[in-house]
């Protein structure tokens, strides 16, 4: 694989947090690491479920954009049915995921809140479908790797605790007024 160097976009127009955020950006090097090491954990939990990589194999060399904000992830999936790092210079995208929420904390808080993330598709409708149905039915099994390394009692244990650690964050977080929706100023 070759390496391919992290794509971003300035954020101009940015809110005083995203600025924040922007300044104390990680190195290239970081970021590219960090990507090299989501793609080798999503091709683990493909690999998990023949189904998905049979539905990605139908789909190989089309590449797509994953983006957030100032953070790109270019991808493509391989004849094997797992996903591979592309350079978008080279390979237009011929899908764009974007995610909407630009605030970390609004999206944290939307999906412990069991919701989905705001998210903006373009593109080729049919390799759509297949990232839908992964984001849909493809789920990392934490326990079964656990007891890979710890055992089954130590893994069941630690992974129970963890789910009820999320259940009373999820229920910490609902119960959190929701700031007002922004919108046109009505004077009555």
């Amino acid at each position: 694989m070759s390496h391919v160097p992290p794509d971003s976009v300035s954020g101009a127009g940015a809110n005083p947090l995203q600025s924040l955020l922007g300044a104390l950006r990680p190195p290239a090097w970081v970021i590219d690491e960090l990507q090299n090491r989501l793609v080798l954990f999503l091709n683990h939990v493909l690999q998990q479920e023949p189904t998905a990589t049979e539905r990605l194999k139908r789909q190989a060399g089309k590449p797509l954009k994953l983006q957030w904000g100032d953070f790109h992830l270019a991808l493509a999936p391989t004849r094997a049915g797992l996903l591979e790092r592309c350079d978008p210079a080279q390979l237009a995208p011929e899908l764009t995921v974007t995610l909407t929420q630009a605030s970390p904390f609004d999206l944290a808080q939307r999906v412990l809140a069991g919701d989905k993330p705001g998210v903006d598709i373009q593109g080729d409708v049919l390799l759509a479908a297949e990232i839908a149905w992964l984001v849909d039915n493809v789920r990392w099994d934490v326990e079964e790797d656990l007891s890979r390394v710890l055992g089954d009692a130590p893994a069941h244990a630690l992974v129970g605790f963890a789910r009820r650690a999320a259940d009373g964050i999820k229920a910490f977080v609902e119960r959190m007024p929701r700031p007002p929706a922004r919108g046109p100023k009505v004077d009555r």
